[in-house]
């Protein structure tokens, strides 16, 4: 008797919910931010109401104390986070991808000297070196940038080179190279393909740290100017009325914090799809 082997079963992957929920949270701050650039409730500079307003139907969470629309300046404000965010991962994806594989290519005493500057580098705070850059040049919103991509590229090197290294060790390359293929030709074809899933978890992360450093500057009055309505510059301006008008102070803390556990779970999920053992050990 013949005995017909039955099909294995398909195995269903499940999406991530901490993707989802990044999705989800994130993705409610880019309409908003793309939202903006055709529509807001008010002019974000017009005086449209009384100061300090409680939230009402005409102002949905009250006015400031010029009385400006609050809810405007909080949405102008994912605006600027957003912006902030990309641009800074962008400077500091060039540049430490660029620096990060250049040491796994180089020499061992030019690697091990761009190893230390990496080191040196991390060890201080982002927001550190962010405020020496702004101090050097002026405090606008694409100086925030890109003393943000500045100190986020440190990271990505380091990250970058550990990498690269490793895949320039396994016999694939030893044999690309054996066959006459250039270096640019390797880093294209097998160097970047086999790190990007990682440095894409990386870059997701340096987006959520982008965004909380850029507050901060503004915070401290070292970010984008007005009109440039930043969630810091909000929370920097409410801190004298937090007794009179709390919806000021809590309304930009909460739009600040969803966009970074919207960004933080977004990072989990794609950890989760690059590494799908990950999910199953859960």
């Amino acid at each position: 008797m013949t005995v017909v082997a039955e099909p294995a079963p398909a195995v269903r992957r499940r999406v991530s919910s901490a993707l989802i929920a990044g999705m989800l949270l994130v993705g409610i701050h880019v309409v908003i931010a793309l939202l903006t650039l055709v529509w807001t409730p008010y002019d974000p500079t017009a005086l449209a109401g009384m100061r300090l307003e409680s939230p009402s139907l005409l102002h949905w969470a009250g006015t400031d104390r010029l009385g400006r629309d609050f809810f405007t300046a909080i949405m102008i404000g994912s605006r600027i986070a957003l912006i902030v965010g990309i641009g800074a991962v962008a400077i500091g994806a060039l540049i430490g991808v660029t620096l990060g594989v250049l040491a796994a290519f180089a020499t061992r005493l030019a690697d091990d000297a761009l190893a230390a500057t990496f080191d040196i580098l991390i060890a201080f705070p982002t927001l550190l070196i962010a405020m020496l850059v702004v101090a050097a040049t002026e405090a606008s919103l694409w100086s925030s940038i890109l003393a943000l991509g500045i100190a986020l590229s440190a990271v990505i090197a380091r990250l970058t080179r550990i990498l690269a290294k490793r895949v320039l060790a396994m016999d694939y390359i030893t044999a690309a190279r054996t066959s006459g293929a250039s270096w640019p030709a390797i880093v294209a074809e097998h160097v970047l393909p086999n790190i990007w899933p990682t440095l894409a978890v990386n870059f997701a992360l340096q987006f959520g740290i982008a965004i909380i450093a850029e507050a901060s500057l503004s915070y401290l009055g070292l970010g984008a100017p007005p009109p440039n309505a930043s969630w810091g510059s909000l929370l920097q301006e409410a801190q004298g009325t937090v007794y009179t008008a709390p919806i000021a102070a809590v309304a930009p803390g909460i739009a600040l914090v969803s966009l970074v556990i919207g960004v933080n779970l977004l990072a989990d999920g794609l950890r989760d799809v690059a590494d799908p053992s990950r999910r199953r050990a859960r």
